[in-house]
């Protein structure tokens, strides 16, 4: 087998060793030593970003915040979904990663989301930047370090608790969805969803295909 390349590298203030690496036509992004994601596991993402925009599709038209860049697909997956009219802002806290999807690396893997006329980069934290936008989106999507269930990074989840879920109820409209992209289950945080003011469908797609490990997707409606 062939053994890992390291193609990028970067040491990020607050969070430590962020490596870009690949092994054939495989890449992985490793923080402090842990792969956050494959570029061969992406079906839950995509997954997320189908049932997560079902209700823009026919509309052709809405505004949709994705949180957390990762490798592009789940922008990619929003991008063909949402039409010519459609809106993406793609918030990610860690400025290597937007580069990085910029690069010759990534860029290619997803298609280029970044370089669609409908994306707009907000290199910071997701969370703050929903704090700031009442009632602007009709989707949000959030697929950061792990989920609730795994995080890499403690200071994510301030994200996933009541505040955090009070910051994405305020800032969808009324009947907006909110999916939440998780390693694993957790009744609790569905629980803390349903309390937030959400309706709540949880699915668990393969992660590649019709195959491989079962992620977690948390559906979310804003009740009216």
């Amino acid at each position: 087998m062939k053994p890992w390349e390291t193609l990028e590298s970067a040491q990020v203030p607050g969070v430590g060793d962020v490596v870009l690496a690949r092994r054939g036509d495989e890449f992985v992004l490793r923080v402090r030593g842990q792969t956050l994601m494959s570029s061969r596991m992406h079906g839950s993402e995509e997954a997320l970003a189908e049932v997560g925009c079902a209700d823009l599709v026919s509309r052709g038209t809405g505004r949709v915040l994705v949180g957390g860049l990762g490798f592009g697909y789940t922008t990619r997956a929003v991008l063909d979904r949402v039409g010519p009219g459609g809106r993406v802002t793609v918030a990610e806290l860690l400025p290597v990663v937007v580069a990085w999807n910029k690069g010759p690396w990534l860029s290619p893997l997803a298609g280029a989301p970044l370089e669609d006329a409908r994306v707009t980069v907000v290199e910071g934290d997701v969370g703050a930047l929903m704090a700031k936008s009442p009632t602007a989106f009709d989707v949000i999507l959030l697929d950061v370090d792990n989920g609730p269930t795994a995080l890499t990074r403690p200071g994510n989840q301030g994200l996933y608790g009541p505040n955090g879920l009070a910051r994405a109820a305020q800032a969808l409209r009324s009947g907006g969805t909110l999916g939440v992209w998780s390693a694993g289950p957790s009744p609790e945080f569905e629980r803390r969803l349903e309390k937030a003011g959400f309706t709540v469908q949880v699915l668990q797609p393969h992660a590649h295909g019709n195959k491989g490990p079962r992620h977690t997707l948390f559906i979310a409606k804003r009740r009216r």
